[in-house]
């Protein structure tokens, strides 16, 4: 377990929570390496029965000291933007493990991708395949491409992550992806790699991701005849984690295993597999630490409380966006256990990041909001006229802070009054 009591106080591996607190302030994400690395080493285990990539999707967590970190464990990365692009080379990952997703290429981030040398971009339209085509053309390159297929499966999440049914904006149709895959086939500055999809995220059982693979290599089958092969199959990340008690997270062994029997029993050597996992190896990895402000009683006997702490909804995001839960833990229990509202001082109804919790507080009570490694600082704004929390990384018994935390003249350094 990466955050575990001490003599009655919670720590992150072997450090208290409240000596990184009295050093780094608050609010602040602290997140547990040695946590994400077991997690990364799992996902590789499951895998292994396959040749496999594991693109760590740096949407979910970008700090560059995390990515410097995979990038020692060899990870390969899923970009969605040139900027998450740069951040992998700043970290010293290796652009030819890179795949770029996205609907929204644009031609600065399609030429920073071929110069660069990544081994993929995924292709989202016939629109983007046309632009691809011609900015290699310009460069004297010849850019290494795959179809995002969108295979109208039911991911069974929540409709704001779901990615992979036809209404969506992600990906095109298997008809259409075949007509673009025969188009690439014979185009002289494009070459053909792969083969991929992303239905979702928070995804909790292998039967979806089982569906996809189908139609994937249905439309693959339906391509050979035309000479289109694949060197890797993507099957994308969205790997269910365990935020609410009850909740399983995805069993990847077994995932693993049926696609590894789904490629033995088709002619011929079988593609790598691709991945693109972020919260599952990140999301318990991290905690939000924030301190409770004001206590307010509730409006009713016996109705929740208010505790007002200094992390907010432009800190964590998810709960406003996704109604998503959140485990939240007094980093030492003080006073009488009662229910609260968790609640921040962003002028929003929705900055609330947890209800009904019985917690025993008092004002100046740190809390510990759990799994909270993934898409929390990445999500986060200057909403209100916040200066953005600072990160910590810990490493079994020591920490360093990665990202200091931002100052209220970081708000108003890149404008001018005219």
């Amino acid at each position: 377990m990466p955050f575990a009591r001490k003599d009655g106080a919670l720590c992150a591996n072997e450090v208290p929570l409240a000596a990184i607190a009295a050093a780094a302030g608050t609010p602040t994400y602290v997140y547990s390496w040695p946590d994400v690395a077991r997690r990364y080493r799992h996902t590789a285990s499951a895998l292994r029965a396959q040749a496999h990539r594991i693109c760590y999707a740096v949407k979910a967590n970008a700090n560059l000291a995390v990515l410097a970190r995979f990038a020692t464990l060899g990870a390969g990365w899923d970009v969605v933007s040139g900027g998450e692009l740069e951040r992998v080379l700043r970290a010293g990952g290796d652009p030819a493990k890179a795949v770029f997703s996205g609907v929204g290429k644009s031609t600065a981030d399609i030429d920073f991708a071929l110069k660069c040398g990544i081994d993929c971009l995924n292709v989202e339209s016939a629109s983007e395949l046309r632009r691809i085509e011609a900015r290699a053309a310009l460069l004297g390159r010849r850019a290494r491409i795959a179809i995002r297929v969108n295979p109208d499966v039911d991911a069974g999440t929540h409709p704001h992550i779901a990615t992979g049914l036809k209404e969506s904006k992600f990906g095109v149709a298997p008809a259409e992806a075949a007509a673009l895959y025969r188009q690439a086939h014979r185009a002289e500055h494009l070459q053909i790699v792969g083969i991929g999809c992303h239905i979702g995220s928070q995804i909790q059982a292998p039967a979806p991701y089982l569906a996809a693979l189908d139609a994937l290599l249905a439309l693959a089958d339906s391509l050979a005849a035309d000479g289109i092969a694949f060197s890797h199959v993507n099957l994308g990340g969205g790997f269910g984690v365990r935020y609410r008690p009850g909740e399983k997270p995805l069993d990847l062994r077994a995932l693993g295993q049926r696609v590894a029997a789904a490629f033995a029993a088709r002619p011929g050597p079988p593609p790598t597999l691709l991945v693109e996992p972020g919260r599952s190896l990140v999301a318990a990895a991290g905690v939000l630490l924030a301190k409770v402000e004001y206590l307010k009683p509730g409006p009713g006997p016996g109705q929740p409380g208010f505790a007002v702490v200094d992390a907010a909804m432009n800190d964590l995001l998810r709960p406003a966006l996704y109604q998503a839960w959140h485990r939240v833990q007094a980093v030492k229990a003080v006073g009488r256990w009662q229910q609260w509202h968790i609640v921040g001082p962003v002028c929003e109804s929705a900055d609330c990041l947890a209800r009904s919790r019985r917690l025993a507080l008092a004002e100046g009570s740190l809390l510990a909001i759990a799994d909270a490694g993934a898409y929390g600082f990445t999500q986060s704004s200057n909403y209100n006229g916040r200066p953005r929390a600072a990160e910590v990384l810990v490493d079994r018994d020591s920490f360093a802070v990665v990202r200091r935390r931002e100052t209220a003249a970081d708000l108003w350094r890149l404008e001018r009054t005219v």
